[in-house]
């Protein structure tokens, strides 16, 4: 007869498992966690130094010529700034793009390109928590970037004894205009960079949409300009984020305008074209984000 082999009965072992007993903290929780993580992101907060030099150099590069405006105007017999609130974000719309063009593939891309989307939708977290919270994330960067170079020529000009109503009043309507600008600048660039899981397609999108909207716009202002028709300039800045901004500016805000002759043919008329197709550029572009991780979240 064969031997028959020894058969070693099933055994279940005990590793210790213990189902989580703790409290439930809910999408609440998951979206300001999420919401925290994009900002720090933003500036490279938890993440390798290497990832903290181009926006902390671009931060520095913000704030630099505040800092230098404000030693001048306190050290001289200066009796305002040199430069309006309301332009400094204007003058310096090639650094805030640059932030962007950095800041915008690095919050969505790379969770696209590596397929986590689904992860965070298989939690309590739903599309709108997720689209919501990379919104507001990156729209509180680049309002940290644009406003905190605004207070210090703020703070500057009270130092320096300038007539404080004047400067308040100014000094709200810069952070109105930046508040606006974080929006429209996050809307936008979120939605060219999640159109793409690689980051370097979504940087080079992003400059390019910005920096050619913008010289388009503004050639097409000086043939205006040259041509006699002041009246068309300023309807011109409608096609640009940056000359959008600076029309709402000037007509909403009762700022300077930064473009010569940019004045449209009635500007009750123009301030309410200007703001409606801020707010909707705004709210558009969240809703095409939304309709984006409609299909990006279930693949």
């Amino acid at each position: 007869m064969t031997a028959q082999p020894d058969v070693t009965p099933d055994v279940i072992h005990d590793i210790g498992y213990r189902h989580y007993d703790g409290p439930r903290l809910g999408r609440a929780y998951a979206r300001r966690s999420l919401y925290s993580q994009s900002l720090r992101g933003a500036y490279g907060l938890g993440r390798s130094a290497k990832s903290k030099v181009l926006p902390m150099i671009l931060f520095a590069v913000m704030c630099a010529p505040a800092a230098i405006i404000v030693a001048v105007a306190i050290g001289t017999s200066m009796t305002k700034l040199p430069v309006e609130y309301t332009r400094y974000a204007i003058i310096m719309q090639a650094v805030i793009s640059l932030f962007l063009a950095a800041q915008a593939p690095q919050s969505v891309s790379l969770d696209l390109r590596f397929k986590v989307t689904p992860l965070y939708f298989s939690r309590p977290i739903e599309r709108i928590d997720y689209v919501a919270a990379k919104f507001a994330a990156l729209a509180t960067a680049l309002f940290a970037l644009t406003a905190i170079p605004v207070a210090i020529l703020y703070v500057g000009a009270l130092l320096a004894k300038f007539d404080f109503g004047s400067q308040t009043a100014g000094f709200a309507k810069a952070l109105v205009a930046e508040l606006l600008l974080s929006l429209l600048y996050a809307g936008l660039g979120l939605l060219i960079a999640a159109l793409t899981p690689r980051r370097g397609f979504g940087v080079a999108a992003i400059i390019a949409v910005f920096t050619l909207s913008y010289g388009a716009v503004s050639s097409v202002q000086a043939v205006a300009s040259v041509q006699g028709n002041p009246g068309a300039i300023g309807w011109l800045g409608l096609f640009s984020p940056i000359t959008l901004i600076d029309g709402v500016q000037t007509w909403w805000l009762g700022s300077t305008s930064s473009y010569v002759d940019a004045a449209g043919p009635d500007s009750a008329l123009a301030g309410v074209v200007f703001l409606v197709v801020l707010l909707a550029v705004i709210g558009g572009s969240f809703g095409l984000l939304m309709r984006r991780y409609r299909k990006v979240g279930l693949s």
